[in-house]
């Protein structure tokens, strides 16, 4: 299969995308042709056939007619990637699938982790599930477990797991009354089937005898849980599934017709497509879940293939600007590949290229608002798309550059306005900067004096820079972020609208080269051409990496190293062709945060696996990433996998002659830039040599993209008729402290990659699973005076509230803050919300000023500070010494030296209570509580770089100048509803205890300010539902920033237009020594409902976050449970669902059941418990625990006796209940608070609180609470499929 230097016959590489399809070809003889043409079109039925016509006919010389099956004589290959299965899920336009699941799990993956995708998003808009019929199967598997004394199970059957674990058969699967649901299914149509089984990845024999029988019936396609993704954790694996059969038959279809247009149906060329792992497979193998990245892979293995290797070795960052977003990605030697993400809200188990797509491409939509510069997420699409476009579109990236003289209109086709055939139009992208210029300067006048409105240049300018760094955000994060160095990258840009920001942005980050590929305009299909033919095999594990399991270890690996190699030589590669590399998946026994390494560089020893030394390629990675190892820990091999590539040898470059002579130009235009306008000569691509050099400003046209040489850079030419840029320093813009609503935006991104960037340290550095792995942690930048100016993440509770304890220490402390001081806190007193939360405050200081100039705070979530209860969140505490250590403003750090003892003797000093503890984990404390010092510590650098950059004075003035626009934002609101004549509102809601919350608000419309007065409120309870003030102040930032319905800089300035009374001694304002652990819990949700309850906005949640602990002496587990989110005027209620104050991921079902000792029976929506409205409230949820031997359960609930609110004639939820099913028999009430001892064989049945309906029922849509109801489903917005490494991370952050 390798290829001559000279083809022997036509090569085909072809990327076929959602707007065009781009073609490369290698013709005989070496000869390249390239094209782009429309992936949809009606003068033709399929656009690669079309493309291959086009290129035979144009080099053959014979007319090829289009309603002929093309000759596949003489084509020697064809290479595709496509984007059919992206589309079809991003679109819902798969086959018609059915769900076949466990029973008891019908709705699991309805439910998935439980966490919403929006913090902010009432409606709690979220893609629906692929399948439109659930079966439940009669079978369960359970993991077998040493020391288990759940009656009965000594006769169960045992089976010996795939993984090396054992399982019990609790219940055998019944066939018979299989047959007949399924026989129904096809009776409506359905051909498609996934089957999820619970542990079938371990032993999957009840999934295949089930598709068996599905096969026998007459299903045509079935996906195997089991086989698509043999991975522990049903959720995604079921995710997987449903992906694979939605998506497999769609691909099939596309495949059958594309062969159809050949006259042999392609019965003798090798066609290969491209998977998301960036490999090339057969066409006959080619799948759905493999699918979803095949067009964006191609990219990543051209730049990575290309520029790596022409720019020594330099690591390099993709960057692939298209229409509607940016894909980002990086490459240092190795594909970096990730093994779960998530597209278009369906969560793949497989391996995947890291390909990071943010917010912003030529399309994305520019907007003013509240004083900032906003790019995005929003995209004009391709119709009526930008401005430009005449066909009346919004203002866009691509107005921006066609106003500063960035895009030539004489060199794009007249294929724009209603009839297709006008060129780019200026004059509109112009006419709409002039009425946004109006805007920005009606905005200035309001504020005060103003100069004149500024020019189309300068508005389109500052949209542009704007839209530069909200890209060079992604680009840190996968960089410094994880402990790279940003400038020592190559910026590899490809993509249609690249070229006209690389400069720009490789500037903004330090780098100092750009290469531009000459086929980067089809990079994409030109990767395809140089990629190698790739096969997986991959198998579960559950070994320790330990000597014993050695031979087993290497067994498996040689298996699935023949596996694909026999597939490789089955697909005509020799054996010189082939490479394979094996992988263990390793984490520490005890964590979740499992590494794919490979042995590459680790050599095999004494103590090692024959494959190489894994052990020593984890902990060298695992230091790296994130700065320490975990020594005598046991390791533990999740997965055992090859990855096998044939090798095509194929080289498709030519190298150029110099041409002896200066470059020829084009034309000269006008161009702006940051001097202004210039005169900017324009280059024809095609026509430069390698020994030309072209000096910026300069313009270089391609036949595909158009590139931008900015003033102080230069393209040099390679001897392969690429590009590559050396950046200048270019000229400095100077910025000074008064307001420019330009730097305005740039310094809100500026502070936000501050925060985001202490929060990846603290990640990266810290040991516990509470910070490392589910990242209950915020880090957050602050003003001088405390106020709060950037936080991230957006965890709901932990807003507002670290402004309180910065500003208590300013107070407390004064001028005993010192520099090489740093502050520990967590008293409710001082701005704490619940013990556990611990806070770490550095004082920043600047040379010649003499009080803190900033500060730095990180708060982490520490899984255990002492008192009464494992995990001090005791259901029963009555004073706040039973909860824990607390820390008023303690020196963590005293004149640079970290008082270890100090703080040791502080954490243990619980144990002197009666019937409390010490801290039980106090090196982990130790540990992370460096790790927040750290954090802290690296938010210093990068604000003293920015200082260093501006200034001290620039800096801090536009720290104010954020605050101050959130605050323009609010009283923009507040005189909203002013407006409509609501200046006084009202609410109450009562605890199940009785306590009121009361709440009343009074709006003055001309200031666009607020009072909230929650006088009359209950006196502080004796249990823990007591609330302190931050918490209050968290709970009225978060419904501001819902009631705004979009982004906002959460800072101080939310609250600057609000006064907000609280009665001292009231359950909001406790007393010092008052228990507060299910106030943050608890009180938080009610407080929330009150506050949406004032101004209407929706029905109440299910106002509550229903905490379960259940453990012993050697074991613990937490968990929330989600319940139904509140019905509003246009959506229903979303069922299964975490609300408000909090977003917790719950344990997979798997996991829970392999690690801990219980059986989760059921996890399932409580259908009716959703209350009736025109548009209803979500459905709680059933989630039975079957405990195997004997524990303490503790329960901390709400919402039992007063059910969540409807509104506007909508009904209410239902209320929530707990339930006891002792194994005699007996069903016991255990309230809504409680600790019980169960027995082996009890069962809690927990049904959590439905969300209230809005509007009468029976009133249009119906009062139904179906999930599945298409009737007025949530408007999904209108946004960019985002997806990657950081996208998955700031959504584990988000679901705390």
């Amino acid at each position: 299969m390798a290829a001559s230097p000279g083809p022997r016959g036509f090569q085909f590489a072809i990327d076929r995308g959602g707007t065009f399809t781009d073609v490369f070809a290698r013709c005989p003889g070496g000869r390249v042709r390239v094209l782009k043409l429309l992936s949809e079109d009606p003068g033709y039925p399929d656009a690669p056939t079309e493309g291959i016509r086009r290129v035979l006919e144009e080099e053959r010389g014979v007319p090829v007619p289009r309603d002929q099956p093309l000759d596949a004589a003489g084509i020697e290959w064809i290479r595709m990637g496509t984007t059919v299965a992206t589309n079809a899920l991003l679109e819902r336009r798969g086959e018609r699938l059915a769900l076949l699941v466990t029973r008891g799990f019908r709705d699991l993956l309805h439910i998935g982790n439980q966490a919403r995708p929006n913090l902010f998003d009432l409606a709690v808009a979220m893609p629906e599930v692929l399948y439109e019929e659930v079966i439940e199967v009669d079978e369960r598997l359970i993991p077998h477990q040493p020391g288990c004394r759940l009656p009965g199970t000594a006769g169960l059957r045992l089976l010996e797991g795939s993984t090396g674990t054992s399982l019990l058969v609790q219940r055998p699967l019944e066939l018979s009354a299989l047959r007949q649901e399924l026989e129904r299914v096809l009776a409506r149509g359905i051909r498609s089937l996934a089957v999820l089984l619970l542990h079938s990845y371990a032993w999957p024999g009840h999934e295949e005898q089930v598709g068996a029988l599905a096969r026998e019936l007459g299903f045509q396609h079935v996906s195997l849980s089991s086989a698509v993704a043999p991975m522990a954790r049903a959720v995604p694996r079921g995710y997987t599934a449903c992906a694979d059969a939605y998506l497999t038959p769609c691909v099939q279809r596309y495949l059958r017709g594309f062969r159809a247009g050949f006259a042999d149906q392609l019965r003798d060329v090798p066609v290969l497509f491209m998977r998301s792992d960036g490999g090339l497979t057969p066409m006959e193998q080619f799948g759905g879940a493999g699918a979803i990245l095949s067009g964006p892979a191609g990219g990543v293995v051209g730049y990575a293939v290309t520029t790596f290797r022409r720019q020594d070795g330099r690591p390099v960052i993709g960057f692939d600007m298209g229409g509607t977003s940016t894909d980002v990605s990086r490459y240092a030697g190795d594909f970096e590949h990730v093994f779960e993400a998530t597209t278009a809200g369906v969560t793949i188990q497989a391996p995947q290229l890291d390909i990071n797509t943010v917010a912003a491409g030529g399309g994305s939509r520019l907007f003013f608002r509240s004083g900032l510069y906003v790019v995005g997420p929003e995209s004009a699409g391709a119709n009526p798309g930008p401005a430009c476009y005449r066909k009346g579109g919004p203002l866009t990236v691509t107005d921006a550059n066609l106003c500063l003289g960035r895009l030539l209109p004489d060199y794009f086709p007249r294929i724009f306005g209603p009839g297709e055939d006008q060129p780019l139009c200026r004059e509109a992208a112009a006419r709409a900067f002039r009425a946004m210029a109006a805007d920005i300067a009606a905005f200035a006048a309001s504020a005060g004096p103003a100069g004149p409105a500024p020019s189309v240049e300068e508005v389109a300018m500052g949209f542009v820079r704007v839209a530069n760094e909200a890209m060079c955000r992604p680009i840190r994060a996968l960089t410094q972020a994880r402990g790279h160095d940003t400038g020592q990258h190559v910026l590899a840009c490809f993509g249609g609208a690249g070229g006209q920001h690389a400069c720009a942005i490789a500037r903004a980050l330090g780098m100092s080269r750009v290469f531009i590929h000459k086929h980067s305009g089809l990079l994409s299909a030109y990767g395809l051409a140089l990629a190698d033919v790739v096969q997986e095999a991959q198998e579960p594990c559950a070994l320790r990496y330990e000597p014993q399991s050695f031979p087993r270890l290497d067994g498996r690996l040689d298996a699935l190293q023949r596996r694909c190699r026999d597939a490789l030589r089955a697909q005509g590669f020799t054996g010189e062709q082939i490479r394979t590399e094996g992988f263990l998946h390793l984490r520490y026994e005890g964590t979740d945060c499992a590494l794919m390494c490979s042995a590459k560089g680790h050599p095999p020893t004494d103590s090692s696996c024959r494959a190489g030394d894994f052990l020593a390629a984890f902990t060298s990675r695992y230091q790296a990433e994130f700065g320490f190892t975990i020594p005598g820990r046991a390791v533990v091999v999740d997965d055992v996998r090859v990855r096998g590539t044939g090798s095509s040898g194929i080289s498709c470059e030519t190298p150029l002659a110099p041409s002896g002579k200066p470059p020829r130009v084009e034309t000269v235009t006008r161009c702006y830039f940051e001097e202004g306008y210039m005169d900017t000569p324009v280059f024809l691509l095609e026509e430069l040599a390698c020994d030309h050099s072209v000096p910026g400003p300069a313009i270089v046209i391609d036949k595909n993209s158009t590139i931008v040489v900015e003033p102080g850079c230069t393209a040099s030419i390679t001897r392969f008729g690429d590009i590559c840029i050396a950046i200048g320093s270019g000229t400095p813009r100077p910025v000074g402290p008064q307001l420019d609503a330009v730097q305005l935006s740039i310094f809100s991104h500026r502070f936000m990659s501050i925060a985001e960037q202490m929060g990846r340290v603290l990640q990266r550095t810290a040991i516990s699973t509470n910070i490392k792995e589910r990242l209950d942690f915020s880090c957050a930048l602050f003003g001088p005076d405390g106020g709060l100016v950037s936080n991230a993440p957006h965890i709901p509770v932990h807003l507002g509230a670290m402004q309180e304890t910065v500003q208590f220490q300013i107070r407390n402390l004064g001028e005993e803050l010192r520099e090489g001081d740093v502050i520990l806190s967590n008293h409710p007193c001082a701005g704490g919300s619940h013990l556990p939360d611990l806070t770490v405050i550095t004082p920043v200081f600047w040379p010649g000023v003499p009080k803190p100039v900033f500060f730095v705070a990180s708060r982490g979530h520490h899984a255990d500070i002492g008192g009464s209860t494992p995990g001090s969140m005791p259901p029963h505490s009555t004073t706040l010494r039973q909860e824990g250590a607390t820390f008023l403003s303690f020196k963590l750090v005293k004149g640079g030296v970290f008082q270890e003892e100090a703080v040791t003797e502080a954490l243990m000093a619980p144990g002197r209570v009666p019937g409390c503890s010490g801290t039980r984990n106090l090196g982990d404390n130790l540990s992370d509580l460096r790790a927040q010092v750290a954090a802290n510590q690296r938010g210093i650098q990068l604000v003293t770089e920015l200082i260093r950059q501006h200034g001290l004075p620039v800096v801090q003035a536009y720290m104010g100048h954020i605050q101050a626009n959130a605050e323009v934002a609010v009283r923009e609101m507040l005189r909203g509803f002013a407006a409509d004549g609501r200046t006084t509102l009202e609410a109450e809601d009562q605890m199940d205890d009785g306590s009121p919350i009361r709440l009343r608000v009074q709006v003055d419309p001309q200031e666009g300010s607020a009072v909230f007065d929650f006088s009359g409120s209950g006196p502080e309870v004796l249990g823990n539902l007591n609330a302190p003030r931050a918490i209050t102040l968290s709970a009225l930032i978060y419904c501001l920033r819902c009631m705004l319905g979009r982004d906002l800089p959460l800072n101080q300035g939310c609250l600057a237009p609000v006064r907000v009374l609280i009665p001292k001694g009231s359950i909001l304002d406790p007393s010092p020594e008052a228990a507060v652990v299910g106030g943050n819990v608890l009180t938080s949700q009610r407080l929330v409902d009150v506050i949406l309850r004032a101004f209407g906005v929706c029905a109440a949640s299910q106002g509550c976050m229903n905490n379960v602990t259940f453990g012993d002496s050697h074991v613990g587990y937490y968990e929330t449970v989600a319940g139904g989110a509140g019905a509003g005027p246009g959506w229903r209620g979303r069922g299964g669902v975490h609300t408000h104050m909090t977003n917790t991921r719950v344990t997979d079902p798997e996991i829970l059941e392999t690690r801990y000792p219980v059986v989760l029976r059921r996890f399932e929506l409580r259908g009716g418990s959703g209350g009736a409205g025109r548009w209803p409230g979500g459905d709680g949820v059933t989630r039975e625990l079957l405990f195997r031997r004997e524990l303490l359960l503790s329960v901390l609930s709400e919402r039992r006796a007063v059910p969540p609110y409807g509104m506007a004639g909508g009904r209410p939820g239902a209320r929530g209940l707990n339930l006891l099913l002792r194994r005699d028999g007996r069903t016991i009430n255990l309230g809504g608070k409680t600790s019980v001892p169960v027995e082996p064989g009890d069962v809690f049945r927990l049904l959590t609180p439905g969300g209230g309906g809005y509007g009468p029922p029976g009133d249009g849509a119906g009062d139904g609470g179906d999930p599945q109801d298409p009737q007025d489903p949530p408007a999904l917005p209108r946004s960019f499929p985002e997806r990657g490494s950081l996208f998955e991370y700031r959504r584990a952050q988000e679901a705390v």
